[in-house]
């Protein structure tokens, strides 16, 4: 058979496929060829450039940006969201939603989950998860203590207590603040035997939410007294800290950053995120993309949901130092 009539070949049957829509094996059965055969020759179109697989991204969707991250940090995947508007609100509803989108379609049975505390990003999520009945995981841990202002430990409370509820597990609590008041009182408090049963299953996670923080925190955390105060923030910072992850500083490159605060936060240590078998990285809006970066660079994360905002600057599209982006936190 010459090329031409070879090719002749592989185009009418990348026709049958692709265009007619015709299952293989009726293709062979119609063109009385080895449905191996056929099989190999719809390979040998895409090599041959007869046929050319485009995708078209619709409204709302990333599908190019998503990979260009997925490439630069090395991560399993990303997900991109469009926000209504650049007010924290809007962003956290939007990575909000994506987040319970993505833990319903990729739960499996018996997980064992890490849920960061005084996260806004993972209280939007949780409060978006619809029931999930295919799959029933082990745990819920909590990674960050939980006790602070009554005010607003409810807000901790409800994140392991309804994950839990809607993933048919069982709620293991932290019951600690996130920060002590002296090294000396977390040794205590980490003695103590409620404590180091939730501590003890950190080694356990097998898909972690984390929130990123940037310098400034929250007002979550900041109403719930598990914050440092600005002065030992500015410490942190003059140590090249950027962001955090349960209150786990880290530099721009993701290296942590360790001084004696440290010595006081009762949380998951990032050497324990990192060795996660997931770890999901939930955070948006242009003021922590110096904190998302390092947790990237430091290859914290497996999966990103964000902002499609945020996600142009992960991706290098937008030049410019962060100055302006951080003011007005």
């Amino acid at each position: 058979m010459s090329r031409a009539d070879d090719l002749r070949l592989i185009t009418r049957i990348a026709q049958m496929y692709y265009i007619e829509s015709r299952k293989q094996s009726d293709i062979s059965e119609i063109l009385h060829i080895p449905q191996a055969r056929v099989s190999r020759l719809l390979k040998r179109a895409l090599d041959e450039n007869i046929v050319r697989i485009t995708i078209s991204s619709p409204p709302g969707v990333f599908a190019d940006l998503e990979a260009r991250i997925r490439d630069r940090y090395g991560l399993d995947d990303v997900i991109i969201t469009e926000s209504a508007s650049q007010s924290e609100d809007s962003i956290l509803a939007a990575i909000g939603g994506a987040a319970a989108h993505f833990l319903e379609t990729t739960i499996a049975d018996d997980e064992v989950i890490g849920m960061s505390s005084w996260s806004s990003s993972l209280l939007r999520m949780v409060d978006a998860i619809t029931p999930i009945k295919r799959a029933k995981a082990k745990q819920v841990v909590q990674i960050m203590g939980g006790i602070g202002s009554p005010a607003v430990q409810s807000h901790a409370q409800h994140l392991v207590t309804r994950m839990a509820q809607l993933t048919g597990a069982k709620a293991q609590f932290l019951p600690a603040p996130g920060v002590a008041g002296s090294a000396e009182s977390r040794a205590v408090l980490l003695r103590d035997p409620f404590v180091a049963e939730t501590v003890a299953c950190f080694s356990s996670l097998t898909l972690a939410f984390v929130g990123i923080g940037s310098m400034t925190p929250s007002l979550m955390l900041a109403n719930s007294g598990n914050a440092f105060t600005r002065q030992e923030l500015d410490e942190l910072a003059a140590q090249g800290a950027v962001g955090d992850m349960g209150l786990r500083f880290f530099d721009g490159s993701g290296a942590p950053v360790i001084t004696p605060l440290n010595d006081r936060v009762i949380s998951i240590p990032l050497d324990q995120i990192k060795a996660s078998k997931r770890v999901v990285g939930v955070a948006g809006g242009l003021r922590k993309i110096p904190a998302i970066t390092a947790a990237l660079n430091g290859g914290y994360l497996d999966v990103l949901i964000t902002d499609h905002a945020t996600a142009e600057h992960l991706a290098g599209d937008v030049a410019g130092p962060f100055e302006g982006i951080l003011q007005g936190d």
